[in-house]
């Protein structure tokens, strides 16, 4: 142990007639582990909430959305088998993409349908029941000689707004009609709603439509054309790289140009903000601990002020400006690394009470969830313990200045 250190300890046991400064000391670790304690716990929250987010929305769209421009998308299949034998990929689907009309027996609402392939592995509709997609799509009749009526799945805030649930018939008006003697007339066929999902977000819920791609078709009158391709991948996080890497094979080996969009630009708006919200919050509660930095610095002061004769001896007897100051930087970090430990020690408790326990509950009809989501990461743990130890070793350096620059003779002389 060097002699720097071994003052710097003594040091944090403060003498009976220096009581106060100690407890000016006990304050300064106690404000840093509340701050870095606080620190965690949101921190934790926010990226609890963008995880959440991620899940919800990567459970009603594909990863990547692959679009032929200036030109109808007509030769699909092809594209959708170059695009399977791409490593990364993990499945891809074609699918419709348009805004219609529903009608029920007592409401009318605007929509947005989506066709898609329930055969397709990566089809990004789930089962919302034991029934497979393929039978909710395609359903008979209660009567037997009846014809086959197609299949819809309604979101659940969609079906509330029509007044309808599993089982009733609701109509879908397409603009994509024909012309006849009276004028434009839209195209209409009926449905059945073979099935509700909530995603959890109100904006998917009240507004998305399920249809199989092939009835899309034939109400939009598209003839054997879709939208795009629906394309799922294995690292969802390596999108963006593989999204380029589609667009470059197909646009070289067919010639045609083809557009891609990942999850992420998709929903750039969403995650932008929560990005921004918790950079933000990071910088607020980061206050709470240059708070009890100010403390340390006061300590400190205050205690150069009261040892002035030690300094003088230690000068005298050799001890250099540098040594003298590594006194004081090591009993400010000790008090910033006591508190900083305990912040993290007490942070990551509140985080597993609110991860296992859910003892908050949040209004469903307000928030997207009912208990606080919470996701702990060891890089936003590292990233808070850096910040407050700098933070503490930045309010050590003008009082261990002010002593390094006492003059020992001084100190002697009015000491």
């Amino acid at each position: 142990m060097s002699f720097e250190f071994f003052i710097s300890k003594r040091y944090l046991k403060a003498k009976k007639n220096q009581a106060f400064i100690s407890i000016i000391t006990i304050l300064s670790v106690i404000g840093i582990a509340i701050g870095v304690m606080a620190l965690i716990i949101v921190i934790s929250v926010m990226s609890g909430a963008e995880s959440d987010f991620r899940s919800r929305i990567l459970g009603v769209e594909p990863h990547i959305v692959l679009q032929r421009y200036n030109s109808v998308f007509t030769d699909y299949r092809p594209v959708v088998e170059d695009v399977k034998k791409i490593e990364g990929v993990e499945s891809a689907s074609p699918f419709i993409y348009t805004q219609i009309m529903i009608r029920s027996s007592s409401n009318v609402s605007g929509a947005v349908l989506k066709g898609v392939d329930p055969d397709a592995p990566g089809c990004v509709v789930k089962n919302y029941s034991n029934i497979s997609l393929h039978e909710k799509f395609k359903i008979r009749h209660a009567v037997d000689t009846a014809p086959f009526i197609p299949g819809i799945v309604l979101g659940k805030e969609l079906a509330a707004n029509l007044g309808v649930t599993e089982g009733d018939g609701v109509y879908l008006i397409s603009p994509k009609g024909m012309l006849s003697p009276i004028g434009h007339i839209p195209s209409m066929k009926r449905f059945v709603v073979t099935g509700l999902y909530q995603s959890g977000l109100y904006e998917y819920d009240s507004s998305l439509a399920y249809i199989y791609y092939k009835d899309a078709q034939k109400i939009m009158r598209m003839g054997d054309a879709v939208t795009g391709i629906g394309i799922q991948v294995k690292d969802i996080y390596n999108a963006a790289v593989l999204r380029d890497k589609i667009v470059k094979i197909l646009n070289s080996k067919t010639g045609i140009f083809f557009g891609a969009k990942d999850w992420m630009q998709m929903n750039q708006n969403l995650f932008s903000a929560l990005k921004l919200e918790k950079i933000a919050m990071f910088i607020i509660l980061t206050l709470i601990i240059l708070v009890a930095a100010f403390n340390i610095a006061s300590t400190l002061i205050m205690m150069v002020m009261g040892k002035t004769r030690d300094i003088a001896i230690l000068k005298a007897m050799g001890a250099t400006d540098k040594s003298i100051r590594k006194i004081f930087i090591f009993k400010g970090m000790v008090i910033g690394a006591i508190g900083t430990a305990c912040g993290i020690l007490f942070g990551c408790a509140g985080c597993f009470l609110l991860k296992h326990y859910k003892f908050i509950e949040l209004p469903g009809d307000v928030y997207y969830f009912t208990t606080l989501p919470v996701e702990l990461k060891l890089l936003d743990i590292v990233l808070i313990a850096c910040s407050a130890m700098a933070i503490c070793f930045l309010a050590t350096l003008y009082p261990s200045r002010q002593a390094s620059k006492l003059n020992p003779v001084e100190a002697f002389r009015y000491g």
